[in-house]
């Protein structure tokens, strides 16, 4: 099927006998080559007529002899790039990739054509220079592994974690990098199996990253980070990696008290927002409201607090979350701080006579 289904024709290079029609469905390209130049222009022109609707019998073709097999290329799936001299700069890239990987290619951002490439479900960027990341690879649907390791990124938006990425992305490497934190949308990549944030610049993890409920591998090694989020428990890992963090020596008796009593009427509203699963948007509540509901921190009781907590930090056997644990330090250590949150004194103190019997 011709008519009204070209997407683009590439005759850059016609006077050499090669030439590409882009299809919309399939979504294929169709590259010819070896042809007679004057040849294919009659035949090209012939497919735009064909495109346009004009009727089969006024085009100006003769009789075809079919190609033989041998002569009729696949499309192509796969393309691996590993020097900068390789790079196609002239050359479209094959509308058909699933597996693009251009690494020391020395690319300081990412080319807008490989953002046009709707079937790839693997790109390898990694050992380039990228330092932003365009939000328009969220358009990339069928994208499921996503290799950035050694680059110049500083950060991870938004935007991204709210894409379709959400359905599709499996694999996330972003080690190597400058990135200091990630955005608290990051844990709407539920389909995450496979994290790597080593050697990076974190000084915490994402507060929500119990959402994760997918993920089964992650590494975070030689960060930054003091300690882990309290949503940390809610993980199923098979393997665990954080070796090099200077995690900070865990102390329940020195608790950092953010109680404010009587608790505000904001607070109060919020916790029983969040205890009653009270349906809540941004065409109901100020976004800023919206934003403090979606990380509302949960007591040791189950109860909801925003504002107004205790925090402590406890020790955590990492073999609780996790099969596999990689040692957190060179003494053999498989244990690391976790903050806790308690939504009042009473909770707090209960705790704390727990602690003490178990300790005593």
């Amino acid at each position: 099927q011709v008519q009204e289904n070209i997407e683009r024709f590439f005759t850059r290079f016609v006077e050499e006998g090669k030439a590409t029609v882009r299809l919309r469905e399939p979504a294929v390209d169709v590259c010819l080559s070896k042809a007679n130049a004057s040849n294919l222009k009659t035949f090209l022109s012939a497919v735009r007529l064909a495109h346009q609707g004009t009727d089969a019998g006024a085009l100006p073709l003769s009789a075809l002899v079919p190609a033989k097999t041998s002569e009729v290329e696949k499309p192509k799936v796969k393309m691996i790039i590993t020097s900068r001299r390789d790079y196609p700069l002239t050359k479209n890239f094959p509308y058909s990739l699933e597996h693009l990987q251009a690494s020391y290619c020395k690319l300081a951002r990412i080319d807008t054509r490989v953002l046009c490439l709707k079937k790839l479900r693997k790109l390898d960027l990694s050992h380039n220079h990228i330092k932003q990341l365009p939000a328009t690879i969220g358009d990339l649907v069928c994208l499921q592994e996503l290799d950035l390791h050694d680059n110049h990124l500083e950060s991870f938006s938004g935007a991204l974690c709210n894409s379709t990425l959400q359905k599709s992305l499996q694999f996330l490497d972003l080690s190597q990098n400058k990135i200091k934190a990630l955005p608290i949308q990051f844990c709407q990549l539920r389909e995450l199996v496979n994290l790597k944030l080593d050697d990076n610049e974190l000084i915490r993890l994402p507060f929500k990253i119990g959402q994760l409920d997918h993920l089964r591998f992650l590494s975070a090694a030689r960060n930054k980070l003091p300690f882990l989020p309290s949503d940390f428990r809610k993980l199923c890992l098979e393997n665990l990696d954080l070796f090099g963090n200077p995690f900070e020596q865990p102390n329940p008796l020195v608790p950092s008290v953010q109680l404010k009593i009587p608790l505000t009427l904001l607070e109060c509203a919020a916790r029983a927002t969040v205890n009653s699963r009270i349906p809540y948007g941004c065409h109901l509540l100020p976004s800023h409201l919206c934003e403090d509901l979606e990380v509302a921190k949960t007591c040791q009781c189950g109860g909801a607090c925003l504002s107004s907590f205790i925090q402590i930090t406890v020790t955590m056997n990492l073999h609780h979350v996790a099969h596999t644990v990689v040692l957190v330090d060179n003494m053999g250590g498989t244990e690391a701080p976790i903050i806790c949150y308690f939504c009042s004194l009473h909770c707090y103190s209960q705790f704390l006579d727990r602690y003490l019997q178990s300790n005593g």
